[in-house]
């Protein structure tokens, strides 16, 4: 279907009054395209704007919100029951354009930073392998899980030990602050709990016992690591681990 029937079909609207929380019934693909499209659209054309600037730090901003802001759409895949071949492929060609960034003065929001990494390619496949692994299993929660933890716990704890790091300390030649370790282990602790309240309800398993050892489980990776690879090693370490958590308890 073109886009412009797309956006204007009857039924896409009514499909999208399904898809808000307590719907009866699954939301049609156009809608699973067109919703997760947009934000994404808003999310990089708001990093592009904010690279663009002359602004100091706004470089490093822009890189941010697109970890955080790509992070999120996670939320819209479980939301909207985006099927598996669709977040999957998703993924890939996420993954593939981020490769090609590397090459090719592209997506400078996100590669512009002045840095050697590979943290945008392993985020890209880390979402692919959640997806692959935990959607055929009608668990996305924990794909999403995982995913919210190293976007909005890697990406504010950057944030925070920038602006407020007082406290330096050194693990493999990276500088960290104990403020964004602390940051990190607080939100990661904030997003596992809310995420598995949603899915299964709040009681102790959900709130303390699964969220607590994979905030820790999470800071730990994002400490011991370099070159990026806390982008792969987060967000599978942490969903792994709360679905094993969860299973035993």
């Amino acid at each position: 279907m073109p886009w412009s029937g797309l956006l204007f079909a009857p039924t896409l609207w009514e499909d999208l009054a399904l898809a808000l929380p307590g719907r009866p019934e699954a939301p049609s693909l156009e809608l699973q395209l067109l919703l997760p499209g947009l934000w994404l659209g808003l999310v990089f054309g708001l990093a592009e704007m904010l690279n663009r600037s002359a602004q100091p730090g706004n470089g490093e901003l822009a890189r941010k919100v697109v970890h955080i802001g790509v992070g999120n759409v996670m939320v819209l895949a479980w939301w909207l029951s985006v099927p598996t071949w669709l977040g999957l492929g998703a993924s890939l060609l996420f993954a593939g354009l981020m490769a090609l960034s590397y090459r090719l003065p592209i997506l400078q929001s996100i590669n512009g930073v002045g840095r050697q990494s590979f943290g945008t390619l392993f985020y890209a496949l880390s979402i692919g392998a959640l997806i692959l692994f935990f959607w055929p299993r009608n668990l996305p929660h924990y794909a999403v899980l995982g995913v919210l933890v190293m976007a909005w716990g890697d990406g504010l704890a950057a944030l925070v030990g920038q602006r407020w790091g007082k406290h330096d300390y050194r693990v493999l030649g990276t500088k960290k602050t104990l403020e964004g370790s602390f940051a990190m282990a607080l939100v990661s602790y904030l997003v596992v709990a809310a995420v598995l309240s949603v899915a299964q309800g709040p009681n102790l398993t959900t709130l303390l016992l699964v969220p607590l050892p994979v905030a820790l489980l999470a800071t730990g990776l994002e400490v011991f690591s370099s070159r990026g690879i806390d982008n792969l090693s987060v967000p599978l370490g942490s969903s792994l681990l709360a679905w094993a958590l969860s299973a035993v308890g």
